[in-house]
């Protein structure tokens, strides 16, 4: 379920003309609607409501501070990575017992940020990690609540730059190798083991592949009690998709009702790390057509928009739906629809058939709510977009666009030059 309709041949968000925002806000924008992100929200952690859990953000997703700060009110945490997310999200009022870290490279710094700020649980991903969260925690006079990220060795079926839980992928512990570990933190005077921790990938549209993972934690899960270590939290992390085309991934409620039959018998609190469930289809991209130009092989749309406001079609090759933000013309062309990035990798589609749309007039990238602004870049020293969040007749700016002084504030011109 999304906010964005056509009332008398002009899309909406919710009550708002997208027109009507990119004329005052201007192009390329972001625009999140407050309904689909409150309603997504609560069917995703409404679906768990029988057994105990928790219903941790993926801040990577999307990392806007009024963002969180809806998600938080709605009683949900965040799973971050990296010392910045928890930055964000301590300023947006997550409570930090809501609050767990991934991860493969956390810092000195950023662990011991999260050791101040006394956070839920650490997922770790190495023996080394483990060890070095130890000291830092021990030095700081304090415990490290952890749980240990495992690998399943399970095939998510999802692009290769999403998929995380395979031997061959650089996240987390491999079971054989888990059970080490947890027997090693056992020993560990300044770690509290809580949980087990799995995330296998993203866009994921089966539910076999979470249940395959569930299964082989469970099996660890009962070794390790077996060896006197007592698991409480069972964190099952996101990845569960969207349709951005054709796909069809499972509603929420299948998706708890798989996991809750496969934990029969299983006291834990879950842990669950939706991110592009949440954001993905509730927020669009708005683009204005600034040329169109045809070639003997090509007819473009060159927009105002290209691969640094939005990266997933040149990064994975992905599909967004584009579709015009005023329907002025009934007759369609194949087009690519391209940015002004200086590069041939620079598109938001391909090969697309769209409503013909004149110079001026502006696009909507639709299912742009996640990874679109947190990846984006200032690449060719090009500011990044504003973005809007939309609640009913209303909008606000909830990151002003940078200017071309922002591009270069941090930079200095030593006195040599």
């Amino acid at each position: 379920m999304h906010h964005f309709n056509y009332h008398d041949q002009e899309l909406h968000c919710e009550r708002v003309p997208l027109k009507k925002i990119a004329e005052e806000v201007g192009t390329p924008c972001y625009v999140y609607s407050h309904a689909t992100l409150s309603h997504h929200f609560t069917v995703f952690d409404g679906a768990f409501e029988k057994v105990p859990h928790l219903t941790c953000y993926s801040v990577k997703a999307n990392s806007n501070l009024a963002i969180l700060r809806l998600f938080g009110s709605l009683g949900g945490g965040v799973d971050i990575v990296s010392g910045g997310e928890l930055y964000r999200a301590l300023k947006a009022g997550i409570p930090s017992d809501r609050i767990v870290y991934s991860g493969v490279g956390k810092t000195l710094d950023e662990i011991d940020y999260a050791l101040r700020e006394n956070i839920l649980m650490f997922n770790i991903e190495s023996s080394q990690e483990l060890a070095f969260i130890n000291e830092r925690a021990g030095k700081m006079g304090t415990r490290a609540r952890i749980a240990l990220r495992v690998n399943p060795d399970v095939d998510a079926k999802t692009h290769p730059y999403i998929s995380t839980g395979m031997k061959k992928n650089k996240f987390g512990i491999d079971v054989d190798s888990a059970i080490r570990d947890y027997l090693k933190a056992k020993s560990l005077q300044n770690v509290e083991i809580l949980g087990v921790d799995c995330h296998i990938g993203s866009q994921l549209t089966d539910i076999s592949p979470f249940v395959d993972a569930l299964r082989r934690l469970r099996m660890l899960i009962k070794k390790l009690e077996e060896s006197g270590i007592h698991i409480s939290h069972l964190d099952l992390g996101g990845g569960l998709g969207i349709p951005y085309n054709q796909e069809t991934p499972p509603h929420p409620t299948e998706y708890a009702r798989a996991v809750m039959e496969e934990m029969e018998g299983l006291h834990c609190t879950l842990i669950f790390e939706p991110g592009r469930v949440i954001v993905g289809n509730a927020g669009v991209l708005l683009t204005k057509v600034l040329y169109t130009k045809s070639t003997p092989s090509k007819n473009f749309l060159i927009v105002d928009a290209g691969m640094n406001d939005l990266l997933r079609p040149s990064l994975y090759d992905s599909y967004h739906h584009i579709q015009p933000v005023v329907r002025s013309s009934a007759e369609s062309r194949v087009v690519d629809v391209v940015g002004p990035i200086c590069e041939s990798g620079d598109f938001l589609a391909r090969d697309r058939s769209l409503p013909v749309v004149p110079e001026g007039d502006c696009l909507a990238v639709m299912s742009a709510g996640a990874y679109g602004f947190t990846m984006a870049s200032n690449y060719n020293s090009r500011p990044r977009a504003a973005e809007v969040l939309v609640k009913d007749d209303q909008y606000f700016v909830i990151r002003h666009r940078e200017t071309w002084d922002d591009l270069i504030r941090q930079e200095q011109v030593p006195p040599i030059l």
